[in-house]
C-alpha cells in the first residue's frame, strides 16, 4: 500500500487583507487622536500662561493691600511688580492699568491657528473678603482649546 504524505505548510506571512485591516484601523486611530494631541498641547499652554501671570497677579494683590488703591499697580517694574519675559507660554508682554492687566497673547492656539488672547484679567475686592477674585475674559476661555469655565478666572 503506498501512502502519499501530505506536508503541512505552515503559513509564511500576513496576507494582503490582514495588512489592509491593520493599516485602515491605524489610520482611524491616528485621525482621532491627532486632533486630541494638539487640543491638549494647547489647554497645556494656556494653563501655563496663567501659571505664569501668577507672580503678576500676586504682586497687584500686594500692591492693593499696601496702597490701598489699584491705581498705584500700573507699572512693571514699580511697586514691586515684577516685570515679565517673553516665554513659550507668553507670547506679547501684558500691560497693566489700575491693576487690571490687559493684552496678553499665550502661546496656546485657536483651531484656526490664531493665539487666544487674554483680553483682561480683573481683580475685584469686596469689604470684609480675604481673598481677591480674578476674572478673565478673551479667547483664552475656550474650552476646547483654551482654559474650561471656572479654570483660571474663566466664566
Amino acid at each position: 500500500m503506498q501512502m502519499t504524505q501530505f506536508k503541512k505548510q505552515a503559513q509564511r506571512g500576513f496576507t494582503l487583507i490582514e495588512l489592509m485591516i491593520v493599516v485602515a484601523i491605524i489610520g482611524i486611530l491616528a485621525a482621532v487622536a491627532l486632533p486630541q494631541y494638539s487640543n491638549y498641547t494647547s489647554r497645556a499652554k494656556a494653563a501655563g500662561a496663567m501659571a505664569e501671570l501668577d507672580s503678576l497677579k500676586t504682586a497687584i494683590a500686594e500692591c492693593y493691600q499696601t496702597g490701598a488703591d489699584f491705581t498705584l499697580c500700573s507699572t512693571m517694574g514699580a511697586n514691586s511688580i515684577p516685570q515679565l519675559a517673553v516665554t513659550k507660554y507668553i507670547t506679547a508682554l501684558p500691560t497693566i492699568s489700575s491693576g487690571v492687566i490687559t493684552g496678553v497673547t499665550t502661546g496656546a492656539t485657536s483651531n484656526g491657528g490664531g493665539a487666544l488672547v487674554i483680553t483682561t484679567l480683573a481683580p475685584s475686592t469686596v469689604a470684609g473678603q480675604a481673598n481677591m477674585t480674578w476674572t478673565t475674559t478673551g479667547t483664552i476661555c475656550d474650552p476646547v482649546r483654551g482654559l474650561k469655565p471656572g479654570q483660571g478666572g474663566c466664566q
